[in-house]
């Protein structure tokens, strides 16, 4: 069996927002032909996208191609809005959730929803993550590495994270809005360096900042493998002790001591940096996550962690589905049939 946690979808279409809104700075999706679509951003194309990316039946095909059992859907992050009148990424957030609730009513066994809310509004976030909770049946959400110009130790955030522990809701912690110009304009800089950058930024506000001691049962996920924060934990915890001054302020317990319940997920691309994140994470706490249907994402989701023979079976089967089952809150026996 295998569960990807990371993988993105959007709407067929949704309305015109400029004109539903009355400003501009949203994305729509044009020219929808041949198998794909222009993502458009005030008339400039952002992205151009298959159709894999907006039709599930196409998603199941490439699932069962590459013998993925279930997919936990999250929008694409440009999506999030945060920028925008908070009234309006509340309704944009409905469009975006209620389209995501549609496709997993209708697949039940092979989607799980990961919706998206307005947090930089928290009131508002957390009456839209109560509704896709409560009455959606929605397992977590997908937030940015940042709101604005908040990180994610901010204090206008608590009321989100005690909603999301009270409501048992996984978060998925996904970089976005990176630098992109000056020193950053060549080489995809802002994709390969700026988003690790970014998840390690995020990962140090919710330990050092004192949220995952303050809502110890919070479930949290960083995308990515949790950028390069565990990579270079060693010397962040270094920092920790010399200058307590500085990162002490919030909270006493060190980084490492307050992972009991933060995940990533696998997408590191790398046999070493795989082993390396499962001996700093520990087997319980890594969980298959492709990007599916990016080309930055693993195109065959699973491949890498098949891959290592250091592995034995039991903890292969930890990182492809049980840890996504702890995570998201899964009955494994729901989706055991179509797994084979």
């Amino acid at each position: 069996m295998k569960i990807d946690l990371h993988t993105h979808i959007l709407p067929e279409k949704w309305p015109n927002l400029k004109e539903r809104y009355g400003y501009g700075g949203w994305i729509s999706l044009h020219d929808h032909c041949n198998g794909k679509a222009n993502m458009k951003k005030d008339g400039q194309l952002f992205r151009v996208i298959d159709q894999n990316c907006w039709h599930p039946p196409t998603r199941m095909t490439d699932m069962d191609n590459t013998g993925v059992t279930v997919q936990a859907l999250s929008t694409v992050p440009v999506m999030f809005s945060y920028w925008a009148k908070p009234e309006d990424t509340l309704d944009f957030s409905r469009i975006l959730n209620d389209n995501l609730n549609e496709t997993v009513k209708k697949y039940p066994r092979r989607f799980v929803a990961l919706g998206t809310l307005p947090m930089q509004a928290p009131e508002l976030a957390v009456a839209e993550l109560k509704r896709c909770s409560s009455n959606l049946g929605f397992k977590g959400f997908q937030i940015g590495s940042h709101i604005n110009d908040w990180n994610l130790d901010a204090p206008e955030l608590y009321p989100v994270w005690q909603a999301a522990e009270e409501e048992g809701s996984a978060i998925f912690v996904h970089p976005w809005d990176m630098q992109q110009d000056g020193r950053m304009k060549k080489y995809w800089l802002p994709w390969l360096v700026g988003m690790p950058a970014e998840t390690a930024t995020a990962f140090c506000a919710m330990t050092m900042g004192g949220v995952l001691d303050r809502f110890p049962n919070l479930k949290v996920c960083f995308a990515h493998g949790g950028g390069s924060f565990p990579y270079t934990l060693g010397r962040i915890e270094h920092g920790f002790n010399v200058r307590p001054d500085l990162c002490a302020t919030e909270t006493k317990r060190r980084p490492r001591d307050l992972l009991k319940n933060v995940y990533t997920d696998s997408l590191v691309h790398d046999p070493a940096a795989l082993k390396f994140l499962v001996d700093v994470m520990g087997e319980d706490k890594v969980i298959l996550g492709s990007d599916y249907p990016f080309p930055l994402g693993e195109h065959h989701p699973g491949k890498l962690i098949d891959s290592i023979d250091d592995f034995d079976h039991q903890l292969k089967d930890k990182l492809l589905a049980a840890n996504a089952c702890t995570f998201l809150g899964l009955n494994r026996s729901d989706f055991e049939d179509i797994a084979g």
